[in-house]
């Protein structure tokens, strides 16, 4: 009885550990997560994303996270194209941010959106999405302005996501 009492602990407290990792106490699973493929100059690049669709989800973002896998990220779906604007209150990791049209071509990038800070930023264009990303992970990419998204939402998506 005390063995498995023990071995459960041991299980439980490891996959705590694995969802912190992984996610950074995110409230979505993995199992929440979609493909999302960035086509570059350099290649494509896949990233897992968790989809940001309701105004809770939207509002919620990727804040209090403490961590996150470079190749994770959320997309926020705005549902029709508009001009928007994001901050970065209670968000303490610094985040790319990837403003992305209706036809899925990334029309801005802010790199290394600074932790916490109340500044909007954006473009001047409507966007129908924004992908944010671990801070300095579309540096290191080459991800730019002109990039392609490949996901459902923009109505792309890759062979290797099929």
């Amino acid at each position: 009885m005390m063995f498995a009492r023990t071995l459960f602990r041991s299980l439980g407290l490891m996959l705590l550990a694995l969802s912190v990792a992984l996610g950074g106490g995110a409230a979505f699973a993995a199992s929440d997560r979609e493909p999302l493929v960035i086509q570059t100059t350099n290649g494509p690049h896949t990233f897992a994303v968790e989809v940001a669709d309701t105004p809770e989800s939207r509002a919620q973002g990727l804040m209090n996270r403490t961590r996150m896998n470079p190749r994770h990220g959320m997309l926020f779906n705005f549902k029709r194209p508009q001009q928007v604007s994001m901050w970065m209150r209670n968000t303490p990791l610094p985040l790319d941010m990837l403003f992305v049209d209706q036809r899925g071509t990334i029309i801005y990038v802010e790199h290394q959106a600074v932790p916490h800070s109340t500044n909007p930023r954006g473009p001047q264009r409507p966007v129908l999405g924004v992908v944010e990303l671990v801070g300095g992970v579309a540096g290191t990419l080459g991800i730019a302005p002109g990039d392609t998204v490949e996901h459902p939402m923009f109505g792309t998506v890759s062979e290797g996501m099929r």
